[in-house]
């Protein structure tokens, strides 16, 4: 590995299903610990309560995973992120034995033929990848009838809804599950808070992600509420860490700062994306995944690890065979 952002990822190294069809609890993935730029540590992620302090606040998005691919005879399609006019954006995506590949068919105006009588109409382009898209009916109920969950060829067979959702799942509207929170368990959550450390929500509902390409994260509809804003200022104040359990409550939580630092309630759509050159100025720690190489979030991994942190890190995520991907282990990145 020469770069924290491009290196290579052995197949054997993805997760090809849950935790628990190997045995394991939800909370029993490892768990990968950055300091600063002292050698990795290796952890489970049952020991988070003992790693962090009284006093910590950990942030959670309570989005819940919507079953948002619907499978044609030979097209998918994946409904990726409701528009304030009612059109989705969607990816069309040819299904192939393992899942699914990119298809870069369609036409403006065309109108796809969907499962239970339904009928899906393109409208445009809104990036190279996703299109504008209206269905003649309500989308999420839709989906809760014909749907199932989003799933890319490293993960062998379908899985029921449930397995896709975190124990902070109360909001319906993510295309694919926010993955840092899904190693929580009710337990682990009760030992947290009985060790002193504050739990807070915010929502972001992610749209599709993009396996087979590089690309920036588009926008997303997200909402942070007044009484987390509140506690994360109040932690800050403090000295205490502020958590956050996945890029997606980075994305959310520094977006809502404000110009004098302090995080305020906010909701809309965010397009922030996180890089070493904008920095991080409501979190001062992560729990996130394993990604790809030179995948976005890496960039954001940067701003808040530090590069030399984060190439270490993932050498040794290589070198100890950690597992990649939604179903895959954890990393912990926090300061001295």
């Amino acid at each position: 590995m020469t770069a924290a952002l491009d290196f290579a990822l052995p197949p054997a190294l993805s997760a090809h299903e849950p935790p628990e069809a190997r045995g394991l609890a939800r909370d029993g993935v490892r768990m990968l610990v950055s300091r600063g730029e002292r050698e990795p540590a290796h952890h489970h992620f049952t020991d988070l309560p003992r790693l962090l302090t009284a006093g910590d606040l950990v942030v959670v998005n309570n989005s819940a995973t919507l079953p948002a691919a619907v499978r044609l005879d030979r097209l998918a399609v994946h409904f990726s992120t409701a528009r304030e006019d009612g059109t989705w954006l969607v990816e069309l995506r040819r299904r192939t034995p393992a899942a699914s590949d990119p298809y870069g068919g369609g036409e403006p105006g065309e109108w796809l033929p969907m499962p239970g009588r339904a009928t899906l109409r393109l409208l445009g382009r809104e990036t190279p990848r996703l299109w504008r898209a209206r269905l003649d009916r309500d989308v999420e109920a839709y989906l809760r009838e014909h749907g199932v969950p989003i799933r890319y060829s490293y993960v062998d067979r379908d899985w029921p809804i449930d397995t896709y959702q975190t124990v902070f799942a109360t909001v319906p509207g993510s295309a694919e599950m926010p993955s840092a929170g899904r190693p929580f368990s009710a337990e682990l959550v009760t030992a947290l808070v009985a060790a002193g450390i504050g739990i807070a929500p915010i929502t972001l509902h992610t749209g599709v992600a993009s396996p087979e390409k590089d690309e920036p994260p588009y926008a997303e509809r997200y909402e942070v509420p007044e009484a987390t804003a509140r506690q994360v200022n109040l932690a800050r104040r403090s000295g205490a860490r502020v958590v956050a359990a996945g890029t997606t409550v980075v994305r959310a939580l520094e977006t809502a700062v404000t110009a004098d630092g302090q995080v305020a309630a906010s909701a809309g759509w965010t397009s922030r994306i996180i890089t070493p050159e904008s920095g991080v100025r409501a979190v001062t720690g992560l729990i996130t995944g394993l990604h790809e190489p030179r995948s976005s979030h890496l960039r954001m991994l940067s701003a808040i690890a530090g590069h030399r942190t984060l190439r270490l890190a993932y050498e040794a995520a290589v070198r100890e065979g950690y597992l990649w991907h939604e179903f895959g282990d954890t990393h912990l990145i926090m300061d001295e």
